[in-house]
């Protein structure tokens, strides 16, 4: 979360399951023993919206992501690019470099160093 922290800026709050109130880090029946230092509750606000996470309880229940993207939109396309730049920084794969398209004055897609799908937007139009 401190990357996403970094290229969205905004303020992170984590909760890790070592830090909930007696008997709320409990994983629901069937999950297996938590690693105590994994999040249980991720929280970035940054300017225009929100971004929250959690970790799985333990290794054993941790899935690789697909079939999906994060998705974030902002007011202008240059906040939109210094985002996308800051995510394709390492990342595995850009889909889809940032560029005008016609919904949007800059959109791009990308797959980040973490393995996490975006698709980040700015300055969108009226179709």
């Amino acid at each position: 979360m401190n990357a996403y922290q970094k290229a969205l800026g905004g303020e992170l709050k984590l909760l890790r399951y070592s830090d909930a109130p007696a008997g709320g880090g409990e994983p629901p029946p069937g999950c297996g023993p938590v690693d105590k230092q994994r999040i249980m509750h991720g929280m970035l606000q940054f300017d225009g919206g929100m971004l929250m996470c959690s970790d799985a309880p333990n290794s054993g229940m941790a899935e690789k992501m697909g079939g999906m993207s994060v998705s974030v939109t902002f007011p202008d396309a240059a906040k939109a690019r210094r985002v996308f730049d800051a995510l394709a920084d390492g990342a595995q794969q850009v889909r889809m470099p940032f560029a005008q398209t016609f919904w949007a004055d800059g959109f791009g897609m990308l797959v980040d160093r973490f393995g996490t799908p975006w698709m980040i937007g700015g300055g969108q139009r009226a179709v």
